[in-house]
């Protein structure tokens, strides 16, 4: 069986799901993950609104299914936000969010259709920076989601977290960036065993590993692969600093004193660690062995797919659909001998494999918020 590839709408946020499918058909992925952000959140990086859900139904579910059905793809949907902490107004209406995602993955068909719904959890600081700042943190995660992950459950919708430590969601002055608490695997095992329904895994992104100094390879060895249901697939160019090291982030410090001393400081609250995005096979070496890594996952039976989340210098960061389809291509073909099989024309998804989406016709269910549980 070949894993298919999946692209991450987020690079097509100038785009409507229509442009941005057609998109998908050129580009011969298998399916997308849409992006289905709040359009009043706070985020402003990599972003997208592909679904309208303030006024998603049965009909809408049933529209949708056709439109991937006709252009042979799959899809889950995703929201990736504060949930445990930031601004409290925010950080309740990014939980009513996740709820609103959960119910539209239901009416889309849930787990029967392998319609995933992506999610940070964040990190509250408060917290975080009292003694046991950590465990208070990995408390207020179980006290938040143990709701919505048992809704989730009651609807047949599984909820996968994103290992990003968000490491830019705080200004430079502050010395610490680590802001989502599914940032490292210890993290994500603790939260299993407090929440331990099966209806939430994960969604792993080995590039915030790579600039972390730690295999990829290794996380996946020591992972629950019953939890593990999607692969991001972005790279990391490590570069080295003599000055600040790798092991800490760059911190900010008066201007007149940094240049004075010939210490580098970050331009923004993004450059704080020293790597730079990439796509495998696109304009650039990478700091991590894609062979080994993909070995290592049919290894331990991963058969899910991998999706392209174009963040890359080269690729989305220009601002150029040219350039952004190039980069998402040029994945494709990266990874086409490692995961796709071998024909005359070359290492190709095999279409055979390709399996409708289902329309469970469901009957609506109301929108539920945080206050109702």
């Amino acid at each position: 069986m070949a894993n298919p590839i999946w692209i991450m709408t987020s690079a097509f946020d100038t785009l409507n799901l229509d442009q941005t499918i057609s998109k998908a058909q050129e580009i011969e992925v298998q399916g997308l993950d849409l992006c289905v952000f709040r359009r009043d959140g706070q985020r402003d990086d990599f972003v997208a609104t592909h679904l309208d859900y303030e006024n998603f139904g049965p009909e809408e579910a049933t529209k949708v299914l056709g439109k991937f059905n006709k252009a042979q793809l799959r899809l889950s949907i995703g929201a990736f936000e504060n949930l445990i902490g930031g601004d409290p107004t925010h950080r309740i209406k990014n939980q009513n969010h996740l709820l609103a995602l959960i119910r539209i993955a239901h009416l889309l068909g849930g787990d029967e259709n392998d319609v995933k719904v992506g999610t940070f959890v964040g990190y509250n600081h408060e917290l975080g920076n009292q003694e046991g700042g950590f465990e208070k943190n990995l408390l207020e995660y179980q006290k938040v989601f143990s709701p919505i992950i048992k809704y989730a459950e009651d609807l047949g919708v599984t909820v996968l977290y994103e290992n990003c430590p968000m490491e830019g969601w705080r200004s430079e002055k502050f010395s610490g960036t680590y802001n989502n608490l599914t940032g490292v695997l210890a993290a994500r095992k603790l939260m299993y065993e407090l929440i331990p329904s099966p209806n939430h895994g994960e969604i792993y992104d080995p590039s915030h590993d790579v600039w972390q100094h730690t295999d990829p390879v290794e996380v996946i060895q020591h992972t629950d692969m019953s939890r593990l249901k999607r692969i991001h697939v972005k790279s990391t160019r490590n570069l080295p600093d003599p000055i600040w090291g790798n092991m800490y982030p760059t911190h900010a410090v008066n201007p007149e004193l940094a240049k004075k001393a010939g210490v580098p400081q970050p331009t923004s609250s993004w450059d704080r660690h020293h790597y730079e995005a990439t796509l495998p096979g696109f304009g650039l070496g990478d700091s991590m062995d894609w062979r080994a890594f993909v070995n290592k996952l049919k290894e331990k039976g991963f058969v899910g797919p991998f999706e392209i989340e174009n963040e890359a210098v080269l690729s989305k960061q220009t601002g150029k659909m040219g350039a952004i389809v190039q980069g998402c291509k040029a994945a494709v073909q990266n990874l086409a001998p490692l995961l796709y099989e071998l024909n005359d024309e070359g290492w190709q998804y095999p279409k055979s494999e390709f399996s409708p989406l289902t329309d469970p016709s469901r009957k609506d269910i109301p929108v539920r918020t945080m206050g109702d549980f």
